[in-house]
């Protein structure tokens, strides 16, 4: 977190005691009448246009006096269980830097209002209007009011961020914000298996994408490095299989109990977990915790490096079919949502024809327990289920033939997911200099990131195919919640806004001042980030 200095103005003469002492004093009673009346310090500057927020709105009528929120402000909910936890949620953001009350309340009008009423807002979107007397955000779902609330943080100063009282005053510019989602999958990947984030951390790092209205948490919970989750029908694939990390670090899992945990949080931030269980490849942890899930019948050693391509699953055991079909249940009866992904990249030891029939084999046992396959695009190669989602996750130098594979699957009716490396990987360096990450897929600065378009991106691939956008963070060289966040910032908000935004408000000039000014809400957040050269920080 960096520091926070406070710069003192000197004066060019010298006062007496009687004059300091009677200075003060008005000082005091002048400091004591703000704080009682609420009124705005000579230096407030005036508050943050509606159109400044990111993701972008879809549609912005600015005009009007600005809303104040004083300590008189109520929050005014519906009677609705679902508005009232937003209602609590927001109270927790406003109350440590306001030091206001802002009781929660279904009695009243003015002050902040949240309501559900029928609209053409779909189940994320909202309207928020802002006026003198107050301001109101009517959505159809609770997921629209979560995602106005998050457009009003960021109308609020950055102080509003920190946990302890803060001067004010905390304006919001008046006007209107029709807002809908241009996709509906928003989402975030971390990988917790190159190395093992607490249930603390990953709370956390949801928190952060919440702020820019992502609505899926991806979470890699399998690899050669390490297994995170437990499964009593096969336990050493946690407690043997999870003791170690790239590195050669203690490693962890979860238990039921934190994965329920992990769940509890991102659903109170309107975030849909997908878990991933990565196979026929990526697989060591499985195979060193179990000989009979080899070929051979030998358990290999566990695995602390970074290599890829190396593991595969035994396609021609029963067993291994047994082990795919417990795992799927025991994970699908503790995930509420609808999807799971079983990954299916860099499969490189397991011939294409096994790849084929592992994944025929597969995808029919996640149907059974309910759930829609999500694959990487690999899957694409084999015979993607009806209903699946392949994520794309090439380069532009990725061969012509294998995107051909993927536009013909998208063409023949199988979503996509859109997470190029070079373009929305959060692991990749920025640039030459920089201290962590990987560069495989080449640097990533902010630019790059930002400036692409899902519906064009995959050639061949008709634009209604596209179900959205992924920012993964992939962990081999990260091990704490900082590195997460120098990595995640300043690139994560701009693919939420590539997944929300409508494509005419794409604007590279005007984003990176947007961009700009989100740093002293990080920075209140105790949020590290890259300084890109690439954008004019104040």
């Amino acid at each position: 977190m960096r520091a926070h200095r406070r710069h003192h103005r000197t004066t060019p003469h010298r006062t007496t005691p009687r004059t300091s002492r009677l200075l003060g004093s008005l000082l005091l009673v002048a400091a004591a009448c703000a704080i009682t009346t609420g009124a705005a310090p000579a230096h407030q500057t005036a508050a943050t246009p509606l159109d400044q927020v990111i993701p972008a709105p879809a549609s912005v009528d600015p005009g009007g006096a600005p809303y104040r929120i004083t300590r008189s402000t109520h929050i005014r909910v519906d009677d609705s269980r679902e508005a009232r936890r937003v209602g609590d949620y927001l109270a927790g953001v406003l109350r440590p830097s306001t030091g206001y009350r802002l009781p929660v309340t279904s009695y009243g009008h003015g002050g902040i209002q949240l309501r559900l009423a029928k609209g053409s807002y779909g189940d994320e979107g909202y309207r928020l209007d802002s006026g003198r007397s107050g301001v109101t955000i009517t959505a159809r779902a609770a997921s629209g009011l979560f995602h106005g609330v998050q457009t009003l943080r960021q109308l609020l100063p950055a102080a509003v961020e920190k946990d302890s009282v803060q001067p004010g005053p905390w304006l919001v510019a008046g006007g209107t914000i029709k807002d809908t989602p241009r996709y509906g999958w928003r989402s975030a990947m971390l990988d917790v298996s190159r190395h093992f984030f607490t249930v603390d951390e990953v709370k956390q790092y949801i928190d952060r994408v919440a702020l820019y209205k992502y609505n899926k948490l991806h979470l890699h919970l399998s690899d050669d490095q390490g297994w995170r989750i437990a499964i009593d029908s096969w336990p050493r694939l946690a407690t043997y299989g999870g003791s170690t990390e790239v590195g050669g670090g203690p490693g962890g899992y979860y238990t039921k109990d934190d994965y329920k945990e992990i769940l509890r949080h991102a659903a109170s931030r309107h975030l849909e977990v997908v878990p991933e269980i990565d196979m026929p490849g990526h697989t060591n942890a499985a195979l060193a915790s179990y000989a009979e899930l080899n070929c051979d019948g030998v358990a290999p050693p566990l695995y602390t490096g970074t290599k890829v391509g190396f593991s595969s699953l035994c396609v021609g055991k029963e067993v291994t079919y047994d082990f795919v079909d417990d795992v799927v249940r025991e994970l699908a009866a503790l995930t509420p949502g609808r999807y799971l992904h079983i990954g299916g990249d860099e499969a490189h030891s397991t011939p294409h024809e096994d790849f084929v029939k592992f994944m025929d084999r597969v995808q029919p046992i996640v149907a059974e327990y309910g759930k829609t396959v999500v694959g990487w695009h690999q899957l694409a190669g084999a015979n993607p289920a009806e209903g699946a989602l392949v994520q794309y996750w090439g380069l532009d130098r990725t061969s012509d033939a294998e995107k051909a594979q993927v536009a013909e699957a998208a063409r023949n009716g199988t979503g996509l997911i859109l997470s190029p490396a070079d373009r929305t990987y959060l692991d990749m360096k920025y640039n030459k200099d920089t201290p962590l990450g990987l560069s495989w897929a080449g640097y990533v600065e902010v630019q790059r990131s930002y400036d692409w378009d899902p519906a064009a991106y995959l050639p061949g691939a008709p634009a209604s195919a596209v179900r959205g956008v992924e920012a993964p963070l992939w962990t081999e060289t990260l091990s704490n919640p900082e590195q997460l966040e120098f990595m995640a910032f300043p690139r994560l908000p701009g693919v939420a806004e590539l997944g929300w935004s409508p494509a005419s408000t794409h604007d590279w000039d005007t984003y990176k001042v947007r961009l700009a000014a989100q740093a002293p809400r990080w920075e209140a957040m105790g949020i590290d980030y890259y300084r890109s050269p690439q954008v004019p920080w104040t």
